[in-house]
């Protein structure tokens, strides 16, 4: 799924939140969205998603209708159309999870919600054991009383199990051990190799960030400052040196 934003803006009292003129998320991207704390990052997450109404301008995502040699696309304003949800998956923060649920009773209802039959949505969960790590099924305990790093794997999980043309993550490697953060960014490339989604993290942690995205885009103030190429992760001297020099 493409995104295209147009002059887009979210304030909130005097501080500008999000100000960019014009930006495009190609389809099948692993756009990893970077900056300091209050950059905008995730407000600009909440845009795309419909979960806060921008000031001005728009988020048009471009949804596939059909596949193959000669695929058909249609354009849908998020905020006029509830059509690209089908699409699309998400994961902010743990205010996603219904935390009165097990994770077998939430992942149950994420798969009511897309239409997936229990078998199926079973099957789905397959997928991910690798990363639940023994530590997610079976333990008889309702949500909000797992550690962060597991509520984070259930979350990311959710979001992925409509296998959605468009995945949004915020700060997916939180909370995470070393060797779940290996998992994900396994589990983020193959699945993007696989079926050519188009996702987009942002993360403070530059190094994973740098390890899987082809592209990287650099907020400061709201503004996207700079859109780096970074395939064979040539973004990485150029973040460092940016950073580097903000630090001061």
């Amino acid at each position: 799924m493409k995104i295209e934003i147009t002059n887009l803006t979210k304030k909130f009292g005097e501080k500008t939140a999000v100000e960019i003129d014009s930006f495009t998320v190609n389809r099948g991207d692993i756009l990893g969205l970077v900056g300091n704390n209050g950059a905008g990052k995730t407000t600009l997450f909440r845009l795309i998603l419909d979960l806060l109404k921008a000031d001005t301008g728009n988020v048009s995502l471009v949804v596939p209708l059909s596949e193959g040699e000669n695929p058909t696309f249609q354009t849908i304003n998020p905020t006029e159309s509830e059509a690209w949800k089908a699409f699309t998956g998400a994961y902010i923060d743990e205010g996603f999870l219904i935390d009165f649920l097990t994770p077998e009773e939430y992942f149950q209802f994420i798969g009511k919600v897309n239409d997936l039959p229990k078998e199926e949505t079973d099957a789905r969960l397959e997928e991910f054991t690798h990363l639940m790590g023994g530590e997610i099924m079976g333990q008889k305990k309702l949500l909000r009383n797992f550690s962060a790093g597991n509520k984070q794997k259930v979350g990311i999980i959710s979001a992925m199990l409509n296998r959605p043309k468009l995945l949004i993550l915020d700060e997916p490697f939180n909370f995470l051990d070393p060797s779940s953060q290996t998992i994900l960014k396994h589990l983020l490339t193959e699945y993007n190799k696989q079926t050519g989604a188009t996702i987009v993290i942002s993360s403070h942690n530059l190094a994973h960030t740098i390890d899987i995205s082809t592209r990287i885009a650099l907020l400061e103030h709201g503004h996207i400052i700079r859109d780096i190429d970074n395939h064979d992760k040539s973004a990485e001297k150029e973040l460092q040196e940016y950073f580097d020099r903000a630090a001061y």
